[in-house]
């Protein structure tokens, strides 16, 4: 994954050639871990869903209004900085964020839940902070963005598992080991057309860029580190790695159709340097999230 990112910078040519297929990539992607994890694994039991919608409602809703608080307080609620970080705290989960947490070592289950809750409860978790924040764009697209989004995962993930159903329904090692493979090559592909925007940016205006990177790589492992630590202190073991990974690594980049067109720009910035941290999440918090679960009991 970190060859994706050198590559994305090297080669802006074949960024740009991958870019259009974003959507058709993601997607690619979402298929392969809900074929993964199968339908039972991801489903869970109640009790994971009821945690999974108070980590929703915490990430997604509190988070982004505490956010807001804090900005408008200081006098910077109409910034593009503040405008970044509240909508990368208002989206659900990245669809990546299970396959990140399967490359850290930690189950993937309790991501996907939080990715597919996230995804669906985003039309109503988004809601007082659009009322809140107008700068953010017009309700109605931001809302139809999200609807869109979530019938798309809705009909990939409805697939992948009937597809794990019908071929695999008990997924063996040697398949299991083919299947993570080949969702590691389509993060490396994923991830270069993601830094399309960013390339050219870097040589025009570097400096701009390395402030949005450094906000980046601050918000991204920051989160996941408090995340983690909190989750720790609470005795929740088991979904402290899953939970946080989600919690630094949000799909915000929906949200960029409704923004006023004067802060579009330092957004897709902001969406390109927002990449870095995800892809090396696997590399860099591998180590913290290790040392802490050796704590555990």
């Amino acid at each position: 994954m970190v060859l994706g990112l050198l590559a994305g910078f090297a080669l802006p040519h074949l960024a740009a050639i991958l870019k259009p297929w974003l959507p058709e990539m993601v997607a690619g992607l979402l298929f392969l871990t809900a074929f993964r994890i199968g339908a039972s694994r991801a489903l869970g039991g109640l009790r994971d869903g009821i945690s999974s919608l108070k980590a929703v409602v915490v990430l997604q809703m509190a988070l982004p209004l505490g956010a807001l608080v804090c900005f408008a307080g200081l006098g910077l609620l109409a910034t593009p900085l503040a405008i970044a970080v509240i909508l990368m705290l208002s989206a659900p989960s990245l669809t990546g964020s299970p396959n990140i947490t399967l490359l850290l070592g930690h189950a993937p289950e309790p991501a996907f839940r939080l990715m597919i809750l996230g995804t669906a409860l985003m039309p109503l978790t988004v809601l007082p902070v659009l009322l809140l924040l107008p700068e953010l764009g017009d309700l109605k697209s931001v809302l139809h963005a999200s609807l869109r989004l979530t019938g798309t995962i809705a009909l990939t993930v409805g697939l992948a598992f009937f597809c794990r159903h019908w071929l695999a329904r008990d997924l063996n090692e040697r398949m299991g080991r083919a299947v993570d493979g080949i969702t590691i090559l389509a993060l490396v592909v994923i991830v270069i057309g993601l830094m399309a925007a960013l390339g050219p940016a870097l040589h025009s205006a570097p400096w701009p860029v390395a402030q949005w990177m450094l906000l980046a790589l601050s918000l991204n492992f920051g989160l996941q580190y408090a995340c983690f630590r909190w989750l720790m202190w609470r005795g929740a073991f088991q979904i402290a790695a899953p939970c946080s990974v989600v919690a630094g690594n949000r799909n915000f980049a929906l949200f960029l159709i409704a923004l006023p067109a004067s802060t579009t720009d330092p957004l897709l910035i902001f969406l390109g340097c927002y990449q870095v941290p995800m892809y090396l999440t696997a590399f860099v918090m591998r180590p913290i999230y290790a040392r802490a679960l050796t704590t555990a009991p």
